[in-house]
């Protein structure tokens, strides 16, 4: 579902055998040289590499190498990379099957869970933010967490494309807030300073520029407007979920107000 867009992209395989082996409807290969050996396991494997070593370190001798076998091996069960890759993708993105993981029931609550779901999503998998999802390949995984997804949010009473866009615009919102977070820790990494240490160093210069009078909105901020305590993800998903809310209201009195219109019309008429 994410729109990410970077090293990798989706769907740049075999179209056909990837949706053959993400719905289990293509012929299973023979047993490999390596008992035990199964698709499942190889996804699973290539999911650990990205994880821990980034979609930079993905490649199929690496992969054969976490299992203990040959390359050769992997192709008697995945055409390539490009196909994995797709697999990889329609597994991390397996829906719960606990109904409460989705709230309490109405359309607010799922979409709220949804957002927070979603920042967990790349808090875990974060090479996810650098694959192109433009195109993705609609595998079980990914149609299960749509049609649970729909079914919640479907009281809105918006129409089909709006219903779409609702979740488009929640899913935009977390990849940005998440890919922040995630150079916010790159850069901590690479630089060897930690967050307060690299403002530490700044505040000399800013302190002379506050007092010069030259930003006064600036230098009137409170002390606490930079803090790590404000929930800047949480707040913004709450406004969208606001802004979404007056939206429904809107639409549910405009049709109210054209039914009763449709009303007096027929009752002037008779």
């Amino acid at each position: 579902m994410s729109s990410g867009g970077g090293t990798e992209t989706s769907g740049s395989g075999d179209i056909a055998r990837t949706l053959d082996l993400l719905w289990g409807t293509g012929q299973r290969p023979s047993r490999g040289p390596k008992p035990g050996l199964t698709l499942d396991r190889i996804v699973e494997a290539a999911v650990e590499v990205a994880d821990r070593d980034g979609i930079g370190a993905l490649s199929m001798r690496r992969i054969a190498t976490e299992l203990g076998t040959g390359a050769m091996s992997l192709y008697r069960y995945v055409p390539g990379k490009a196909e994995l890759l797709d697999l990889m993708l329609d597994r991390v993105q397996r829906a719960s099957d606990n109904p409460a993981d989705l709230g309490d029931g109405g359309w607010r609550s799922a979409l709220e869970a949804l957002g927070r779901a979603a920042l967990a999503l790349y808090r875990r998998h974060p090479w996810l933010l650098e694959v192109n999802q433009s195109r993705p390949i609609l595998g079980p995984s990914a149609l299960d967490g749509m049609e649970k997804v729909l079914s919640r949010i479907k009281p809105m009473g918006l129409t089909d494309p709006e219903l779409l866009s609702a979740i488009i615009m929640i899913d935009g919102y977390v990849v940005g807030a998440a890919r922040t977070q995630l150079y916010q820790e790159q850069a901590e990494s690479s630089s060897g300073l930690t967050d307060a240490q690299f403002w530490e160093a700044q505040r000399p210069a800013l302190e002379k520029a506050m007092s010069s009078g030259r930003y006064p909105v600036l230098a009137g901020l409170s002390e606490d407007t930079f803090g790590s305590d404000f929930d800047h993800f949480e707040f913004g998903l709450q406004r969208i979920l606001d802004g979404l809310e007056v939206f429904v209201a809107r639409r549910t009195g405009d049709e109210k107000e054209d039914r009763a219109g449709t009303g007096r019309t027929a009752g002037d008429e008779g």
